[in-house]
């Protein structure tokens, strides 16, 4: 299967997480990775230079309507929901909240599983609320695939237990199988 892109949602415990993950990522990584992570809205710099320093690709906050690219991180910026539009471009929105969210996981997943239906990987992580569970319901509904960090593992288990009771995810992982994963999309 020819994957689109991957998006990863996480909050509370998922900094750490993430930033295993984009380290563990080659350089040549062949699909534009998607972050929407729960942060607080008034804190405008400094996130993206720390996922920077761990990450072997690229990390940045989009603008409205830059092109996703392989092998590139995009980061929802704070207070903007992050949404993805057919046409392999991002929108920024400041709606109101979603699951005392923005950016909403829900509402990044949900656009992102209608614009790449079976060739988006959706991966939940450690968070807080439930934020997440309807957008990875939405990834499996659609074909994709639907990754759930393993509950044991997080550091906050909400997030994580809210997706697997709303939609039966392809794959319960450990950190260390999420990336094994994701070194084979090559």
């Amino acid at each position: 299967m020819n994957y689109k892109a991957v998006i990863l949602g996480g909050s509370a415990g998922s900094f750490q997480v993430v930033t295993r993950i984009l380290n563990s990522l080659p350089k040549d990584f062949p699909l534009p990775v998607l972050l929407c992570l729960h942060r607080l809205k008034h804190v405008r710099s400094g996130f993206v230079e720390a996922l920077s320093l761990k990450s072997n690709i690229p990390v940045e906050e989009p603008y409205d309507k830059d092109t996703l690219r392989p092998g590139k991180a995009y980061l929802a910026p704070a207070n903007y929901h992050m949404y993805v539009e057919l046409a392999n471009r991002v929108a920024l929105s400041t709606e109101d909240t979603v699951n005392h969210s923005r950016p909403s996981i829900d509402l990044s997943f949900i656009t992102a599983a209608n614009a790449y239906r079976e060739k988006l990987i959706g991966i939940i992580l450690s968070g807080a609320n439930k934020d997440g569970a309807l957008g990875l319901k939405k990834v499996h509904d659609y074909g994709g695939i639907a990754i759930v960090q393993d509950p044991n593992e997080c550091e906050v288990k909400t997030m994580t237990q809210s997706a697997l009771q709303l939609t039966k995810a392809d794959f319960v992982y450990s950190t260390d199988q999420i990336i094994s994963y994701l070194q084979k999309l090559r």
